[in-house]
């Protein structure tokens, strides 16, 4: 799952005019991070806003999810903070069994960044989330585990839950988790990898006995908007008590942003859905909690 997407990938690398980038010193390390705030941030002065950051895959860069993923357009639709952060060497400290224990404090980075954000940005701080596509998906997986007291709800693409995670974390966390799996995904798969990850559905029932939803009302849905695109979308959630744990299943689909753009950069990736448009599936998800 290290080194995904190389760094060439065919997007312009310009950054909006409303996305600033943004650094900091944390263990004497220089980090960087792109804060993309909507144009209603400026237009409401007395207003606080949601924020998302969205984690990149291993290889890629922050530009490059803010440009893959397109999540800038949802926060301007929907009115909350984006971020994108830079992971050491395009990478994330995701604490899967095979990582080296000295691995990049990105814990730690995460809540030094958000302190900076809390203090420079108008942040409703009960509505704080994490977004993240594979390695990024993982590491978000870790932020629910290990910092559920500062964010609400996190929601991953092609990542699913790593054993360290249910072997060094066994305390129950309130904390909203939404899984999208593409069940012909190669890169991360579907079915799970023993004594590293775990599959799609086990992964969903893990966080649903974690934050205490065995047996809650579920709903479930499918979706086949587009016929061409060769894929379905099956979404299950269960909620209780202002918390939900959701299962979006992508038949056939690959290691990729459901919605977003297709494209090649020589590696197994397969289909893109056209079904759901990710970031909108997200975006309902998230901003249904509050901490």
């Amino acid at each position: 799952m290290k080194s995904l997407f190389p760094l060439v990938v065919l997007f312009c690398a310009s950054i909006p005019a409303t996305a600033q980038e943004q650094r900091l010193v944390h263990q004497d390390v220089k980090r960087k991070f792109i804060v993309y705030t909507p144009a209603s941030y400026a237009a409401n002065p007395q207003q606080q806003f949601p924020l998302v950051i969205n984690y990149h895959g291993g290889g890629m860069t922050m530009r490059e999810q803010m440009l893959y993923t397109r999540m800038n357009q949802s926060a301007e639709r929907e009115n909350f903070i984006v971020v994108y952060p830079q992971g050491i060497k395009q990478d994330w400290n995701v604490n899967l069994p095979h990582d080296s224990k000295e691995s990049s404090d990105d814990i730690g980075f995460t809540e030094a960044m958000l302190a900076r954000l809390k203090a420079d940005y108008r942040i409703d701080q009960r509505r704080v989330y994490a977004t993240g596509l594979s390695r990024g998906g993982f590491f978000s997986l870790r932020v629910a585990t290990e910092l559920p007291h500062l964010f609400a709800a996190v929601a991953v693409v092609g990542a699913q839950t790593p054993q360290t995670v249910i072997d060094q974390h066994a305390k129950p966390a309130r904390i909203g988790v939404m899984h999208i799996a593409g069940t012909a995904d190669t890169i991360v798969a579907f079915e799970g990898k023993a004594g590293h990850y775990l599959s799609a559905g086990e992964s969903h029932r893990y966080w649903l006995k974690n934050v205490g939803l065995d047996g809650a009302p579920a709903s479930e849905r499918t979706v086949d908007s587009d016929k061409r695109d060769e894929t379905e979308v099956t979404h299950l959630e269960q909620s209780r008590d202002g918390v939900s744990a959701a299962l979006v299943t992508v038949r056939n689909g690959g290691h990729t942003w459901p919605g977003a753009d297709a494209f090649n950069v020589g590696l197994p990736l397969g289909r893109t859905s056209r079904d759901i448009d990710a970031n909108a599936v997200i975006w309902e998800f998230l901003a249904k909690h509050r901490k």
